[in-house]
């Protein structure tokens, strides 16, 4: 699988979106996951410039087969932020009409972010699987930043999006945020993923762009509260 396992980690402004101010600010990454045999692959949060992405994907001989969303923020799947209007998966889905994966509580926030209908999105469960050609990628809900914040775990890598960074974790004072939820997340729903899985983060928050899960829960200041009463001491709002 090594051989055929296709994954490309994409920052905006330098890598996509290259003449957008909006999205050198907001330093979000794109995950590009896919089989290289098939030549199908998902994108993982595409926005800014999804005509950009879907070249990327050309060129390396793949064909955009699906989208993966962590969550509904618009910096994430498109739609209107801080007075702009971002692009994202309603735009995509006009140059390639695909399935956008979302977990089940984030339906109807997507939905309202992007404009499109639920005929567009498949609703999942945590521990669901989608495939794309032989590679499987794993979905975990992981609710604190949003109700429906979602990681995917492949090939010994997670794709966390905001619920967890190299340093810290997505914000949990926004509505529907949840600082009990993020606890619970990051220290029992993320036990399962091992400490030699690599995390990639959903933003450029710190020099690396990649860290294992051990280094990460060895230096992250989330994981220094012993206890969650501790934890929500600090970060609890």
């Amino acid at each position: 699988m090594s051989d055929r396992f296709y994954f490309r980690q994409l920052l905006s402004g330098r890598d996509f979106a290259t003449d957008d101010p909006m999205a050198a600010q907001m330093v979000n990454f794109v995950y590009a996951i896919g089989d290289r045999e098939t030549g199908d692959a998902v994108l993982v949060d595409p926005a800014y410039d999804v005509n950009g992405l879907v070249d990327t994907l050309e060129n390396d001989g793949m064909r955009c087969a699906g989208v993966l969303a962590t969550h509904y923020h618009p910096d994430h799947v498109g739609g209107s932020m801080m007075g702009m209007k971002l692009e994202g998966v309603a735009e995509l889905m006009e140059r390639v009409e695909v399935p956008i994966h979302v977990q089940a509580d984030e339906a109807e926030f997507v939905e309202k972010v992007t404009g499109l209908t639920k005929a567009s999105l498949v609703e999942h469960q945590s521990g669901d699987k989608v495939s794309v050609g032989a590679v499987e990628i794993e979905l975990i809900h992981t609710p604190g930043h949003t109700p429906g914040s979602q990681c995917f775990f492949v090939d010994g890598r997670l794709v966390a999006g905001d619920t967890l960074f190299l340093d810290g974790c997505g914000r949990t004072d926004f509505p529907g945020s949840s600082p009990e939820e993020m606890y619970e997340s990051l220290t029992q729903r993320l036990a399962r993923v091992p400490d030699d899985a690599v995390l990639y983060p959903g933003h450029q928050y710190s020099v690396e762009s990649s860290a294992t899960m051990g280094i990460t829960r060895e230096r992250n200041i989330v994981y220094r509260p012993q206890t969650r009463e501790q934890w929500l001491a600090v970060f609890g709002n």
